[in-house]
């Protein structure tokens, strides 16, 4: 059987949703991936059967109630959004705060809470430099945050002596991207009480690239 890429799509959603249900007919309440696969495949079905924009909209919301969730999930799914085919085309449509939870609840899944103080800069005072880097490859590169700059995609070509004992000047867990042939100037900052590293692997895991 020969499925398009949107048909594999909806079996996906489907799968999921079916998973969901059995789950939730065993009295278990269910996740943030369940909830959303349990309304998306309820509008596809109701597209599927001929219903209007507004009655797949009603689907949606009445697919699941705010009591068959898990704590906390109902607020963090602020939208659903489902692409349908109805009869004047192919319409979007998007569920705003589809579980009806109006807001985060304190504490719950995805709040955030503020510090009680600012917290310090933990690169302050360290040396930082600047270097040019051209990207040789024929595909997209990026690089980590936290990985040794000098041990990078062997593709990336710049002054890897001078980036000895740097990584990249961002936040935890962010990554920089080299487009094939882009040359960018990035900025790097010392790896704290280290004059180098040898972290990482000599091929540079820290992205695609050929």
């Amino acid at each position: 059987m020969r499925l398009t890429a949107w048909e594999e799509e909806r079996l996906l959603i489907f799968t999921a949703a079916e998973l969901a249900r059995r789950h939730r007919e065993r009295g278990l309440l269910l996740n943030a991936p369940e909830a959303v696969a349990v309304i998306s495949d309820a509008m596809l079905e109701a597209a599927r059967a001929g219903a209007s924009f507004a009655e797949v909209e009603a689907a949606g919301r009445t697919a699941l109630r705010p009591d068959e969730v898990m704590p906390g999930v109902a607020s963090i799914i602020d939208e659903v959004r489902v692409e349908v085919l109805l009869e004047d085309g192919t319409r979007l449509v998007v569920l705003l705060d589809p579980l009806g939870a109006g807001t985060l609840e304190p504490d719950g899944p995805g709040s955030v809470s503020l510090a009680a103080e600012a917290i310090a800069d933990p690169t302050a005072g360290l040396d930082r430099i600047t270097l040019q880097v051209r990207s040789t490859s024929t595909r997209v590169v990026r690089v980590s945050s936290h990985f040794p700059f000098q041990r990078v995609n062997a593709r990336l070509d710049f002054d890897r002596a001078a980036a000895a004992g740097f990584r990249l000047d961002l936040p935890a867990g962010s990554s920089a991207r080299w487009a094939p042939g882009e040359t960018r100037t990035v900025s790097l900052v010392r790896y704290r009480g280290s004059s180098s590293s040898s972290g990482g692997s000599g091929s540079g895991g820290s992205g695609g690239g050929a």
